[in-house]
């Protein structure tokens, strides 16, 4: 990084809204290590901040993120290279809040995989989307591997693996790989609205739905249905879900805390 690049990763907060934005245009925003830590700080950070709600990964200058940057040698084990994506990917999927990608221009290796880590992904119709490890020689990474056959099944994920074919927004959406295609003139607000929304709900019930969701498909029916009893126990404990009640008995929208509701004296009961 020379002095005129300023900060790899930019951060900025806005009713409960926390945006993550790659800050290395010139790279298509590659991620270098300094990128890699700085992204896995950053997500941690944004777990601990009770005042965050949701949200939105997106890269500066026109592009998402064009992968790992390959370019920069470094006299170290790839283990810990390796080490440094796995930080980066667990602590996305792990993440209690909502998220979005916010997707322009390029997608491609660590970068696309990157993005269906998160929640919600929502492109431009010009976005375009590859899994390039094989043409690099390199196998998929950053959790490629465990996320394409669940979006897409296993045939899709090796055709798209295998073939590290180029793909557009459209064929994105069509395989489940792409939320929404919103234009380009309109993606900043159809984003912002949608985190908004996300920020607005009732932040301890969707924590578990977004567990749940992503540990059901590893689960028994039976297994399931006991993750959800014990999460749902852990709602009503909150003030949210009385907040839900009395605002739908009243015909207005509730407002979400995610207040802890039981009292000392009752929880001593």
């Amino acid at each position: 990084m020379t002095a005129t690049d300023g900060p790899v990763l930019l951060s900025q907060d806005r009713d409960g809204v926390r945006t993550l934005t790659l800050n290395r245009p010139r790279r298509k925003n590659a991620i270098n290590p300094e990128l890699w830590i700085a992204l896995r700080d950053a997500l941690h950070a944004a777990g601990r901040d009770h005042g965050v709600r949701a949200l939105v990964l997106t890269g500066a200058g026109g592009s998402f993120c064009s992968g790992a940057d390959i370019s920069i040698p470094e006299d170290i084990h790839p283990n810990h290279k390796l080490q440094r994506l796995t930080d980066v990917a667990l602590a996305l999927h792990e993440l209690a809040i909502p998220t979005i990608a916010k997707v322009t221009g390029v997608a491609v290796g660590a970068g696309w995989n990157l993005a269906l880590g998160c929640d919600f992904v929502v492109a431009t119709p010009e976005s375009t989307f590859c899994q390039i490890f094989s043409k690099r020689g390199l196998s998929i990474d950053l959790g490629g591997s465990w996320l394409l056959p669940k979006l897409v099944g296993l045939q899709q994920a090796k055709r798209l693996a295998l073939l590290a074919e180029t793909i557009d927004a459209e064929e994105a959406y069509a395989l489940d790989l792409v939320t929404w295609v919103v234009s380009a003139a309109e993606i900043d607000t159809f984003v912002d609205d949608l985190a908004g929304r996300l920020a607005a709900g009732p932040p301890v019930a969707l924590a578990h739905t977004k567990a749940l969701l992503n540990e059901g498909a590893d689960c028994t029916l039976r297994e399931a249905l006991a993750n959800e009893a014990r999460a749902q126990v852990g709602n009503f404990a909150t003030a949210d879900a009385a907040a839900a009640y009395a605002a739908f008995a009243e015909r207005r929208e509730p407002s979400f805390t995610g207040r802890w509701a039981l009292s000392k004296s009752r929880e001593a009961e």
